[in-house]
């Protein structure tokens, strides 16, 4: 199916300079997504996966061991994109407060992202919805210490920022203005709680994490985090449907 555009470009002014950034269309898509052809099997594989790790977690004596070995696993992986040098063995001999291989710094913001993820999936198993302000919350939890905690921790972005480039006029993406990050975000969580608009819970999952990532609402790059806790609770709920009982 050819799919026309998916948002449109609004001109702002950064860093003195006209920019276009880029503004995404509310979801659902329009069109509506078509699963046939191409789409049928790659969906249908990723359900029948899902459901082998859900079947497989039935099985285990403590789900939280595998929990907590992927969530250190995730968090050690993310925070290699933003530059630390913190491995799993460094993770942990801080978490057993002993001295780790590469610096502290490296090491704490890896714990923040530990403990961001946990606190949102700890809320998820208290029955709070996925929700603008349960992403505040990761993000608080995210910056509460080390580097970046005087980046208004829990707050939407209230300036421009962009990906790649030195400066948002030759950035490679520029994601919406502040001003309508929270129409945005807004649309999103609408999304996240729609009913009967026909799409599989794990493709809603995968279409909210995107336009997360396009929206891009953090003050730093180390948001990059609540994009993947936003994507891994989603994946989550996919997974065990409206239960979470993980």
């Amino acid at each position: 199916m050819q799919r026309g555009e998916t948002g449109r470009y609004e001109v702002s002014i950064a860093g003195g300079e006209r920019v276009r950034a880029f503004v995404p269309a509310a979801l659902p898509p329009v069109p509506s997504l078509a699963f046939e052809g191409a789409l049928q099997q790659p969906l249908e594989s990723a359900v029948l996966a899902l459901g082998r790790l859900d079947g497989l977690s039935a099985l285990l004596p403590d789900k939280m061991l595998f929990l907590n070995a992927y969530i250190r696993k995730e968090a050690v992986l993310s925070s290699q994109i933003e530059g630390t040098q913190s491995s799993l063995p460094d993770l942990l001999l801080f978490e057993l407060e002993e001295a780790p291989g590469v610096p502290l710094d490296d090491v704490v913001e890896v714990s923040n992202y530990v403990a961001a993820l946990e606190h949102g999936l700890a809320r998820l198993r208290e029955g709070f919805p996925l929700s603008n302000r349960l992403i505040r919350e990761i993000h608080g939890v995210l910056l509460s210490r080390g580097r970046g905690s005087g980046k208004d921790p829990g707050e939407f972005r209230r300036s421009q920022n962009w990906i790649g480039g030195t400066r948002p006029g030759n950035a490679a993406f520029v994601p919406p203005p502040h001003t309508a990050v929270p129409d945005c975000m807004g649309a999103l969580e609408h999304f996240l709680h729609a009913e009967n608009d026909g799409l599989p819970v794990l493709v809603r999952a995968g279409l909210a994490h995107v336009q997360f990532e396009r929206s891009t609402l953090s003050s730093t790059a180390m948001g990059a985090w609540v994009g993947c806790s936003l994507r891994f609770c989603s994946a989550t709920l996919a997974c065990c449907g409206n239960r979470y009982s993980t």
